[in-house]
């Protein structure tokens, strides 16, 4: 049997898997990771990529690559109900923060913007990347088994094409492959939940509904009509590219039989909703799903953890899923790094499980709330299922007269509306997670009370265990994020006028630990200069004050002003997030001559 040793190995190449390997791959890790599947991903699937996710592509460098095959946020503009594309419009929600009530939010949040980037579209771009860094990637290649000791993981594998049987052995290992997991069943992870809450159809289509949807640009269009109120109504269709290629997603219940799925039904339903009876309309695709309710218990057992839809798994309301998948790729990455380097203790893998489990529960709960608040527009638009059409005809007629029920009928609809904000202006859920764990210290310092609704809005802080706050700063000419100054995989010391110790003490234990720290001051009169004035009004530290960053952005400690001696602060808070003890002797500095002082 053919025999491979790597330090990671990674299942699956779907958005976890490849940016892990990719971001492993950049940070200097051999990483080989599989997939059974002959290529990436081969119809859109997942598409809403928020402000978080293409910040951790603008740490892979491949930002911009996204942007260009994503349709741009300002086309993802509004959510659309209606009885068709040519019928009633019902209601309409301005989302994703770009109406003018959010876009400040949204705009102040991050140096990214967010974007409809296609599944199918977007890991293509991502595999390169992985290809671009070192990474290798296997396609048709299969996990039949794997088992781990104390020493490291047996992964036995096949070549789906030519039968070869391969074992991989590896230090480490991440299963990223999806809801059928083997690398969950193999290993007992445990998962709390309930599979098949729901059946869903996605139908892949080419139509022309440029005269339908140019003039009210979005990326999901409701279609409700008299006697369907199951879940989402008629069908939504999803916007692939504006404005030929679309998602006709619907659901059923398997109780009432099967779907008719053939070609000549899926476009009758097509033409149904589009309210045009003999518009062209060309079948990609069509494909069957089921709605789970399920998260892991732990997303560590061992040297194995897991990550993506093999860790949690939920609807697609709020656009989290492959959001989520990216963002764990990003909390393990640095941290497998430093653990195969021998920079950190194994145990800070563990703290991988108990920073992103708690964001996968929230993650899956939203989401399940926000499909249930769903069914309040149903109620309120007076649809349910199995109603005739005269009857919804009739109830709508009502909805839209001059009556007292009416009026009364039309404030329900535009709170059930206003209620859709938890699933497309979910700043809050969107960007403002927040970590626990042994790899942030906090030193007592507790986080600010909201000012408001936090789901619904983002608020910025640098209490350890927060991401570091996006502000413009002027940097060498230009102007850049403070993002921009951490990241890529290692640590960052942030300080201002005054906090010189805290640079030298960055160098110093740098040295001592054996790892690379980065050390920035911003300061007037220097070349990283906070010419607007964001920086300090959200830093919350003073002048001297030091921010320490992750390799992931999160802030893993601070200090509001210089300490009596900052290398021994910074050695000790390292001490405690690496979980290992400094390589070299603490104050040796050796000079020129070979001395150490």
């Amino acid at each position: 049997m053919k025999q491979i040793r790597v330090p990671v190995f990674v299942v699956g190449a779907g958005p976890a898997g490849l940016t892990t390997a990719a971001l492993l791959a950049k940070y200097g890790v051999d990483a080989l990771a599989i997939t059974r599947y002959p290529g990436t991903a081969h119809s859109p699937r997942a598409h809403i990529t928020n402000q978080r996710t293409i910040e951790v592509f603008r740490d892979l460098g491949i930002e911009d690559r996204v942007r260009a095959l994503a349709t741009p946020h300002e086309l993802m503009s509004n959510n659309v109900w209606a009885t068709s594309f040519a019928g009633t419009e019902l209601a309409r929600l301005q989302t994703w923060g770009t109406g003018v009530a959010r876009k400040s939010d949204y705009e102040a949040a991050s140096p990214s913007q967010m974007c409809n980037a296609p599944q199918h579209l977007l890991e293509p771009v991502i595999l390169s990347a992985a290809r671009e860094y070192g990474a290798k990637i296997l396609f048709n290649t299969e996990l039949v088994s794997i088992r781990q000791t104390d020493e490291a993981v047996y992964s036995r594998l096949v070549d789906r094409v030519t039968g070869e049987e391969i074992e991989v052995i590896s230090d480490y290992a991440v299963g990223a492959d999806g809801a059928q997991s083997v690398v969950v069943k193999d290993l007992g992870f445990q998962m709390d939940g309930e599979m098949g809450l729901g059946c869903a159809v996605n139908c892949w289509l080419e139509a022309d509904l440029t005269k339908y949807t140019a003039h009210r640009p979005g990326v999901l269009y409701w279609m409700t009509q008299p006697g369907s109120d199951y879940w989402v109504g008629s069908g939504t269709w999803i916007c692939v590219r504006p404005w030929n290629e679309w998602v006709l997603l619907f659901m059923y219940d398997p109780r009432e039989g099967e779907p008719d799925l053939s070609e000549e039904a899926v476009i009758a339903r097509a033409r149904a909703t589009i309210g045009e009876a003999d518009i062209p309309v060309r079948v990609k695709a069509v494909s069957k799903w089921t709605i789970n309710r399920m998260v892991a218990r732990t997303m560590v057992r061992g040297r194995v953890a897991i990550a993506g839809d093999a860790a949690h798994r939920h609807p697609p309301a709020n656009g989290l899923g492959s959001n989520t998948s990216v963002q764990d790729a990003f909390n393990l990455a640095w941290k497998l790094a430093m653990i195969v380097k021998g920079e950190a203790s194994p145990a800070l893998l563990q703290t991988y499980s108990d920073e992103r489990q708690p964001v996968a529960e929230g993650v899956v709960n939203r989401a399940i709330k926000s499909v249930g608040e769903m069914q309040s527009i149903a109620s309120a638009l007076g649809f349910s299922q199995g109603q005739s059409t005269a009857d919804g005809r009739a109830s709508l007629d009502e909805l839209f007269s001059d009556s007292e029920t009416g009026k009364t009928r039309r404030k329900t609809l535009a709170r059930a509306i206003d209620q859709q904000n938890y699933q497309f202006n979910c700043h809050g859920v969107e960007l403002g997670q927040r970590y626990e764990s042994a790899a942030i210290v906090r030193d007592g310092a507790t986080f600010p009370a909201a000012r408001r609704d936090p789901e619904l809005y983002y608020h910025p802080t640098t209490t350890p265990g927060a991401y570091l706050p996006h502000a413009w700063i002027e940097r060498e000419g230009k102007k850049v994020s403070t993002l921009d100054l951490v990241g890529n995989g290692v640590f960052t010391v942030l300080t201002g006028r005054g906090g010189e110790d805290w640079l030298d003490a960055a160098r110093q234990i740098g040295d001592e630990f054996g790892i690379r720290i980065e050390a920035v001051s911003i300061a007037h009169a220097t070349d990283t200069f906070d010419a607007y004035g964001q920086w300090a009004a959200q830093r919350e530290i003073e002048d001297d004050g030091c921010v320490l960053v992750r390799p992931d952005r999160f802030v893993a400690w601070r200090s509001t002003t210089r300490a009596a001696d900052p290398a021994m602060e910074l050695r000790r808070v390292l001490a405690q997030v690496l979980g290992t003890a400094p390589r070299a002797p603490s104050g040796a500095q050796v000079h020129a001559s070979g001395v150490a002082a």
